[in-house]
């Protein structure tokens, strides 16, 4: 990812480009999606919205958003989750629960909101989904 400034729009944007066309596929469906919804905020995190796409180049720009933010959709699923066995459910939530300590609950809150419009994050972790502190 990278911070670029635009002096036609007088702001910066953030520049990300995917090296498997799946997971370039999938972030920008999901930021439609959350565009869609007319989602810019959730629980209080910022949500950085889609300027621009690339499908050759697998790139894409978005808005530059500060703490407490969500970002990172590659490694979300639209409408459903993927289906793994309950073990391997029970394992994810131990280690979310353990990588968030005691704001795991606020997390689950966030996720259920996404779970709402349809956005199944798995790879929520504290670097793309930051509290102010």
């Amino acid at each position: 990812m990278w911070l670029a400034q635009d002096n036609t729009k007088g702001g910066a944007s953030a520049l990300k480009i995917h090296r498997e066309p799946e997971l370039h596929r999938r972030e920008v469906e999901v930021y439609l999606r959350l565009r869609e919804a007319g989602v810019r905020r959730l629980r209080g995190f910022s949500v950085p919205q889609l300027v621009w796409v690339d499908g050759e180049l697998l790139a894409l720009e978005m808005t530059v958003v500060a703490r407490p933010y969500l970002l990172d959709f590659a490694g979300a699923w639209l409408d459903a989750p993927p289906e793994f066995p309950d073990e391997a459910w029970a394992d994810w939530e131990a280690d979310r629960s353990e990588r968030f300590g005691e704001r795991w609950p606020e997390v689950k809150h966030v996720l259920a909101e996404l779970d709402a419009v349809g956005i199944h994050l798995l790879d929520v972790n504290p670097g793309n989904l930051a509290f102010r502190d």
